[in-house]
Formats: structure tokens, C-alpha cells, sequence
């Protein structure tokens, strides 16, 4: 429960600087001239949208099973995590066409003191990226990663804005719409890192298989129990911040009901006592007919 409650307290905190972030960045875009600052910005208040849904996620995500939710609550996860996907995407379109508005018209040169701004946001957004990406990897949490990537995503926009920025300023009359073309190299990258992440969420939600290493530790830890002969089928899915699993193993066929019973009670406590984050685990006994 302590690595959850560093992942609620670390949405909270990144909540309120995106709030601090996205003023500052599209103040300082309105007053510097700097459309690539302005569409920061407005891709830190979609960060702003996506940490709430994060915090609300994991917030249903743990709380226990009920009667009208027998096997728990942690879809609620993985359907922030599609949603802070599909903002991450419309956040990329939504300053792609911008940008190439600002690129069709012409304007100034943005202002030198965006700089020293941009260099800030880099330094603050990448810190909650390696702190938000950090927690959601000991949870294994996909919506937790998916938002560590708003914050990468934002630092690299920052950064492509730095360096549009610095060439406008060097470069003179002719190049002032630098900026407004390294917001739009940094749509992409922000794209890219949607589609991928919206992908993974919605294999959660589908309850697409785990990884191959996950299955085989799964395996290992039921076939060390005393009387598993083999294990026959292992069918593992993701719900949440835990897994859920069903396991055939194969016993001996001549045991007594009682026995069988014994063997399958000890397959699923070995699997709920490791360190696999299991939560749920129907176990099928199966006769030996070798």
C-alpha cells in the first residue's frame, strides 16, 4: 500500500505543477511571442487533466472487491490509462495544426527571455518524468507510466522549443518561425509515445496476455509445490495493479479428492505469498495419464 499511496501523493504533486507550469508558459508565450511556448503550455494543461485521472484511477484501482464488483476494481487503471493516452494524442494534433498555422503566417522573432523559462520546464518535467516512470514501474502501473510520459513528452516539446527558439533569435530575419517548426518535429515524437502507450492500455483492458517471463516465473513457483507433477495450461492477465491467473497442474491420479484439494490450496497460497503482485488465482486440478 506505501508504493500506492507514492503514487497518489506523486499525481497530487505533479497536479499542481502543471497548474504553475501552464501559466507560466503560455503567459510567457503570449508576452514573448513564442506560439511553440504557447502550445507547451496548453500541452502542460493536458497533463493537468491527466493527472487527476491518474490519482482518480488508482484511487478505484484499490479499493476491495464488492458485491457488485466480485473480482475488484482494478480495470479503473488501465481505463485511465487509455484516457490519459488519448490526450496525450489530442494534445499532439491539437499543436500540430497550430504550428503550422504560425508556420503559414508570418510573425516576429520570439523573445530572448523565453529561453530561461523553457531551460526550467526541461529541468522540473524530466524530474517528474524519471520520479512518475520510477513509481509506476515498482506498482506496474500503466497509467502511472502513461502519465511519467506526459511529462517526457512535455520536456521534450520544451526542449524542441529551446532549440527552434535559440535558431529564431541567431538566425535573424527569415527564420522566425523556428519555433513554430520544432513544435511540430516534437508533435510527432509526442504521437509516437501516444499510440504506443494507448496500446498497451487497451491490451490491459482486453486481457491480453503477459509476458512470456512473467508466465514462466508463474510456473516455476507452482510446479516447485510438493505433488504438482506438471503444469498443463496458465492463463495470466493483468487486472490493474495485479494479476490475475488461472493454472491447471497435474497430479498424481490415483490421490484421494481430499489430497488434490490439499495440492491445489498450496499452488495458491505459494503464488499469492511471491512477490508477483497476484491477487487472484483459480487453480484446476488435472489426473496424471501417463
Amino acid at each position: 500500500m506505501s508504493s500506492v499511496e507514492t503514487g497518489l501523493r506523486l499525481s497530487k504533486v505533479a497536479l499542481v505543477i502543471n497548474v504553475l507550469l501552464a501559466s507560466i508558459k503560455i503567459a510567457a508565450g503570449i508576452f514573448g511571442n513564442s506560439y511553440v511556448l504557447i502550445a507547451d503550455g496548453i500541452e502542460s494543461t493536458a497533463d493537468i487533466f491527466s493527472s487527476v485521472v491518474v490519482w482518480g484511477g488508482l484511487r478505484v484501482a484499490v479499493i476491495p472487491a464488492d458485491e457488485n464488483h466480485p473480482f475488484g476494481h482494478g480495470k479503473a487503471e488501465s481505463v485511465a490509462s487509455v484516457f490519459v493516452s488519448l490526450l496525450l494524442l489530442g494534445a499532439a494534433l491539437l499543436i500540430a495544426v497550430q504550428s503550422i498555422h504560425e508556420i503559414l503566417t508570418p510573425h516576429r522573432s520570439p523573445a530572448w527571455f523565453t529561453l530561461p523559462v523553457l531551460f526550467g520546464v526541461i529541468v522540473i518535467k524530466e524530474t517528474l518524468f524519471r520520479l512518475a516512470f520510477r513509481a509506476g514501474s515498482s506498482l506496474e502501473s500503466t497509467a502511472l507510466k502513461s502519465d511519467a510520459w506526459h511529462h517526457r513528452s512535455d520536456a521534450l516539446t520544451s526542449a524542441a522549443a529551446f532549440v527552434g527558439i535559440s535558431i529564431a533569435l541567431v538566425g535573424g530575419p527569415g527564420y522566425q518561425s523556428a519555433d513554430d517548426w520544432a513544435a511540430l518535429i516534437a508533435c510527432g515524437i509526442i504521437a509516437w509515445n501516444g499510440v504506443r502507450l494507448l496500446r498497451t492500455a487497451l491490451n490491459e483492458v482486453m486481457d491480453a496476455a503477459v509476458s512470456p517471463e512473467v508466465v514462466a516465473g508463474v510456473r516455476e513457483l507452482a510446479a516447485d509445490v510438493d505433488g504438482v507433477i506438471a503444469i498443463e495450461k496458465c492463463r495470466i492477465r493483468k487486472s490493474g495493479l495485479h494479476l490475475a491467473l488461472d493454472i491447471h497442474v497435474v497430479v498424481d491420479g490415483e490421490l484421494s479428492v481430499r489430497r488434490g484439494h490439499d495440492i491445489a490450496h498450496q499452488v495458491k497460497d505459494q503464488l499469492l505469498q511471491s512477490q508477483l503482485r497476484i491477487n487472484d488465482v483459480t487453480v484446476h486440478i488435472e489426473p496424471d495419464t501417463r
